[in-house]
């Protein structure tokens, strides 16, 4: 997992591990944006994980009430 990495050298990362191993599976995450994600995904990440439509979301409310029964 490459994690907050700047693209750079998330590059020179996924080169280097391919380079020892090809089916080694690379996952970049941290601070990956609707701006970022084209430039992660040209890196030659397999995956590209984010929490940003839900930590930085505007639209979406979500919330759990529980109520206690009286029984």
């Amino acid at each position: 997992m490459l994690d907050n990495t700047p693209i750079d050298q998330m590059r020179q990362a996924v080169e280097m591990i391919r380079d020892t191993n090809e089916r080694i599976k690379i996952e970049a995450s941290g601070n990956i944006t609707l701006d970022t994600i084209r430039a992660v995904a040209e890196t030659g990440v397999d995956y590209i994980s984010t929490s940003a439509p839900i930590t930085r979301s505007t639209w979406l409310d979500l919330s759990m009430k529980i109520r206690q029964s009286s029984h």
